[in-house]
């Protein structure tokens, strides 16, 4: 069956879903009135859309009874739950959509269910609709091989409607991040080999963005990590726990990191990883601010002649990180903002915040074309290159002395002292993500090698 006829013959050949009872909650909306405009639409109740052979979704307004003789209901609204910073809800990380997929697979080869029809469920509340379908849509992309495209339409069968996500700033979302940009980041995560569950392991995600641990988070395997800034010394401050350079020293070595990118202000002195042996950048530019077109190039090409993995952080690693990185994968990968924006999600929540969404869009043309012209490069097309260059695109290298005078005077825009004797942006949100995940902290945690090793591969 080709992919594109999909969803249309899950449709037509799909025997009729399992009844659903019609509530009284059902039954009082259909008499109208105020209140009852206000809850969800009447179809919502007895929503259920076929996914696979045995495999269903469905939108309930109340638990269904247990016991059914060939169906199995299992809902994980308030088992995976999101952790917010401010209004933002979702997506759900790449810890609990591994936890989720492990879930699923353990119910459809159980051998007490494989008579039964398997239902994931949700209810009314409109944010964990969205996480559930984003959570099943993202198991039929990665197991059932279906296109982010079919998997959309199927689940918008029955003119069912999902809250797009948002970023986690205060205030008026202003950027929507839509569920089909993220089937479309988890396809294209695993064309790329940045997904592989066979070789994920949960515990160490979980483990290490902890706060306490550490708080960073693996973006694509083997090249980026995004970590929250270190201190001059490993202390505790306003309930957040702050890691020394030499905190991080072992795990990166270990996982072969070369080269450290500092985007925010001076807390710690670079030598003490330059002596470690670990290439040391500083590009820094205003907290919640976008890169001056000189950074993204630097922070580009430096990426692009690392001979190892690249930490990247800013104050609380989610914002100035989140952005720069999505400038390489979109140059390299020809991924669009949103799947980029969808994908730093999924691994880092609360990446990319405000008017950084918008910038990266304004930036999206221009880096697919530095990127065609990079990989026209590698293959020795320098005719096709060339031309490109000199219609307007300029090369910038790291070691050139002009060039590093002009990233210094970019640079001196912007002060240390500007995020020295205020809270910033990234100051609340390494609050919040401490207060959220608040637990008391062991000796030593990112030095630790306590971390289970545990893991369930899925196949």
């Amino acid at each position: 069956m080709k992919r594109k006829s999909w969803a249309e013959a899950r449709r037509r050949a799909a025997p009729a879903p399992p009844a659903l009872k019609r509530t009284r909650g059902a039954a009082s909306r259909a008499a109208g009135g105020e209140a009852e405009r206000r809850q969800p639409p009447p179809a919502a109740p007895e929503t259920c859309l076929r996914i696979a052979d045995r495999l269903y979704f469905a939108i309930l307004c109340q638990k269904p009874k247990s016991g059914a003789a060939n169906t199995h209901y299992f809902c994980i609204d308030d088992e995976l739950v999101y952790e917010n910073f401010y209004a933002d809800f979702g997506p759900l990380n790449l810890a609990m959509v591994y936890r989720y997929c492990c879930k699923l697979n353990k119910k459809l080869k159980s051998f007490s269910l494989i008579r039964k029809k398997i239902i994931h469920y949700t209810g009314f509340d409109q944010k964990k609709q969205a996480n559930a379908a984003f959570l099943i849509g993202s198991y039929a992309i990665i197991y059932l091989r279906e296109s982010p495209e079919d998997v959309y339409r199927l689940i918008l069968a029955g003119s069912v409607s999902y809250l797009p996500f948002r970023d986690a700033s205060f205030g008026t979302c202003s950027f929507h991040l839509t569920l089909l940009d993220c089937f479309h980041a988890i396809n294209k995560a695993l064309q790329y080999g940045f997904l592989d569950f066979n070789k994920f392991d949960v515990n160490e995600y979980e483990h290490y963005e902890r706060a306490e641990n550490g708080d960073f988070n693996w973006i694509i395997p083997n090249k980026f990590i995004a970590f929250s800034g270190p201190h001059s010394r490993s202390k505790i401050e306003n309930g957040y726990p702050h890691h020394a350079p030499e905190a991080y020293f072992p795990y990166f070595r270990k996982h072969k990191v070369t080269t450290i990118i500092r985007l925010n202000k001076k807390l710690y002195d670079a030598k003490r990883f330059t002596d470690a042996g670990f290439e040391h950048f500083d590009l820094f530019f205003a907290d919640g601010s976008t890169p001056t077109d000189t950074i993204v190039k630097t922070f580009l090409n430096i990426c692009e002649n690392a001979e190892g993995v690249i930490a990247v952080h800013c104050k609380a690693g989610l914002g100035r990180t989140g952005t720069l990185i999505a400038c390489y994968i979109m140059k390299h990968y020809r991924m669009t903002a949103a799947e980029t924006i969808a994908w730093i999600r999924i691994n880092r929540p609360g990446s990319v915040i405000g008017p950084q969404q918008h910038f990266l869009m304004d930036k999206q043309a221009e880096l697919w074309t530095e990127g065609d012209i990079f990989r026209a490069k590698l293959k020795g097309n320098h005719k096709i290159a060339v031309t490109r260059i000199l219609s307007g695109v300029v090369d910038i290298s790291i070691n050139d002395t002009r060039s590093r005078r002009t990233i210094q005077k970019d640079t001196e825009l912007y002060s240390d002292e500007d995020e020295t004797n205020c809270v910033t942006q990234g100051d609340k949100l390494r609050a919040l993500k401490s207060r959220r995940q608040a637990k008391a902290p062991t000796a030593s945690p990112l030095t630790s090698q306590s971390v289970p090793r545990t893991k369930t591969v899925l196949r």
